[in-house]
């Protein structure tokens, strides 16, 4: 049997994700101003998404990320994480799940409308490396309803939000998980890294 006719291994899809500790990504009206993200913080992650090379969005994330990230490392205030991630940002294939958006003419992206178990399987079966699922909570949401996460990358922070957007809503089935690794951030933000068990 040649090595041609083994399946090659599905890319996996990472949501990565700042949550509270009663498991909130978002205050009610999509604060994030609790989260805590320092120089440690930003250097650990920029290790595992410059490994990286497509990122997944939802509109409203992929917007903020737009209006940010291109021109982030150009300014004379640019810190080395904002000039190492913004390189990272212009080079990386974007995935955005939107049935709004219009693709003409966005560079480096490709927008989901439809058939999203469908197109997402697609992206996955190419070749490249592990898919960053950022923030974006309603597409999160919409895609463990799918069962097409593949691991959870989440940054608990020292706080009981209360009430927020939950990472977590609407699941019908167990989602068993393994715990990969774990790390404690001097500000007190701890690292849980979790694949699904598919088994």
């Amino acid at each position: 049997m040649s090595d041609h006719s083994k399946k090659k291994p599905m890319r996996k899809i990472i949501s990565f994700m700042h949550i509270s500790l009663d498991g909130f990504v978002a205050g009610p009206n999509g604060e994030m101003d609790w989260i805590k993200v320092d120089e440690e913080i930003f250097d650990y992650v920029g290790k595992r998404i410059s490994e990286g090379d497509t990122a997944l969005y939802g509109r409203v994330t992929y917007q903020m990320m737009e209006n940010y990230w291109p021109t982030a490392g150009d300014k004379p205030t640019a810190t080395k994480h904002d000039i190492e991630h913004s390189k990272w940002y212009m080079k990386t294939h974007k995935v955005v799940l939107s049935r709004t958006m219009k693709d003409s003419g966005l560079a480096n992206t490709t927008i989901i409308r439809e058939n999203l178990s469908d197109r997402i399987n697609e992206i996955k079966q190419q070749a490249g490396n592990e898919i960053l699922l950022f923030g974006s909570p309603s597409a999160t949401h919409s895609l463990i309803q799918l069962n097409l996460i593949d691991g959870y990358w989440l940054f608990v922070n020292p706080i009981v939000l209360g009430r927020g957007i939950p990472l977590f809503a609407d699941i019908k089935d167990k989602i068993k998980l393994n715990l990969l690794t774990t790390r404690q951030f001097t500000s007190g933000v701890t690292e849980l890294n979790y694949s699904v068990d598919r088994d």
